[in-house]
């Protein structure tokens, strides 16, 4: 019962907890505390068919459910650092995620030392 109090007031007070959506709305993905691991993990829990049809043909049969962030944690500069799931590659990558203001989330992750980066904006979803 304690694990899980902490659970939900870590989700309360860190500023990447809640929803979030991509730029074309396809994907939304849920951040809060990582389970079983520390950091903050994101799940997606809403997909477009295309982006489910993009993911299948990366070898990711169930979009939905899948953790694309992963094990995120915060440094001293306000950047967090974890893994970054790609599902239409079906591959891993380091990554980071920034913020920019409270309602604009920056993910970036590179596929090998630097090289072969993207970025990605989410927006928040608001809990109306």
């Amino acid at each position: 019962m304690l694990t899980l109090l902490a659970l939900l007031a870590a989700a309360a007070t860190d500023p990447l907890a809640g929803t979030w959506r991509n730029a074309a709305d396809s994907v939304r993905i849920r951040v809060a505390p990582c389970r079983g691991e520390p950091g903050m993990c994101g799940t997606v829990v809403s997909a477009s068919d295309k982006a489910k049809d993009d993911a299948a043909a990366g070898g990711t049969d169930r979009l939905v459910g899948t953790s694309l962030f992963r094990g995120f944690e915060q440094d001293g500069d306000g950047t967090w650092a974890g893994t970054v799931f790609v599902p239409d590659i079906g591959r891993e990558v380091e990554g980071t995620l920034q913020l920019d203001g409270r309602n604009t989330l920056i993910a970036q992750g590179c596929l090998f030392a630097g090289f072969g980066c993207k970025e990605q904006r989410w927006t928040r979803v608001s809990g109306k």
